[in-house]
């Protein structure tokens, strides 16, 4: 058996998420049902980093797979994309050593969050952005990102219907945003993310952004381990699974 590692990305917008479930479609699911088309009947499973939510884009997802058949390297893209869906792109494919695991390997994750911050609304982006109209001090997100990077407990920042069991420390390497036109770039890389945590920490600092909350509040909030004291989960259809990292 071959191990093929692929690095795709997707519109979230027409997807219940990216795990099979029984009700509606899915990622994995499209994703699958071409592999077992290449395969003549067989089934493939796919393993990927990780899970994204219903209306969650991607831009460098990463899944393996395992396979008996004899198709040369550079021709599993070409494959895989002629079966898929427009909305999902099979960027990279290669093969990994049989150790590879696209879950357990991962060092470090991105996620970024863009927000349409404007007067004016973008009917075309609406599924792409969070429109936000009300002014957002940079400056005081960029406070409270700082207080969010190291090593903490977020429990807080965790959805409370979470199958997480056990301990919710996490390590967040960096924490920003930036304006790119009129829209706000939240930018989060961290060693892994609980269950809307990514959209929690957003609607937060958008708080925190709109004069509700001081950036100091953060420090409280994390030390809280209460959901409950953190800000509003933004929507869904402004994040982006950006990149995934891996040590080997």
């Amino acid at each position: 058996m071959t191990r093929i590692k692929c690095k795709i990305s997707y519109d979230g917008t027409n997807y219940a998420g990216y795990q099979i479930q029984p009700n509606g479609r899915t990622i994995q699911e499209e994703i699958e049902s071409a592999l077992k088309k290449i395969h003549k009947g067989d089934e493939v499973r796919i393993t990927a980093s990780g899970r994204t939510d219903a209306g969650v884009h991607a831009i460098g997802q990463v899944f393996h797979f395992d396979t008996p058949l004899a198709i040369p390297e550079q021709n599993w893209k070409r494959a895989l994309n002629a079966l898929l869906p427009d909305d999902i792109y099979v960027k990279e494919a290669s093969v990994a050593g049989n150790d590879f695991h696209a879950r357990f390997d991962v060092q470090e994750k991105e996620y970024r969050y863009f927000v349409l911050n404007s007067s004016e609304k973008d009917i075309f982006r609406r599924n792409y952005t969070y429109y936000y109209p009300r002014e957002i001090d940079i400056n005081a997100v960029l406070e409270a990102c700082k207080q969010l990077e190291g090593e903490h407990d977020f429990s807080s920042f965790c959805a409370a219907k979470t199958g997480v069991k056990g301990e919710k420390v996490r390590t967040i390497f960096h924490a920003s945003c930036f304006k790119e036109g009129d829209n706000l770039v939240f930018v989060f890389r961290g060693s892994g993310f609980l269950y809307n945590m990514v959209r929690i920490l957003v609607g937060t600092l958008i708080e925190i952004g709109t004069g509700m909350r001081k950036p100091d509040d953060i420090k409280k909030i994390i030390e809280a381990m209460d959901r409950g004291k953190a800000g509003k989960t933004a929507p869904s259809q402004g994040l982006y699974l950006w990149n995934v990292v891996y040590n080997k």
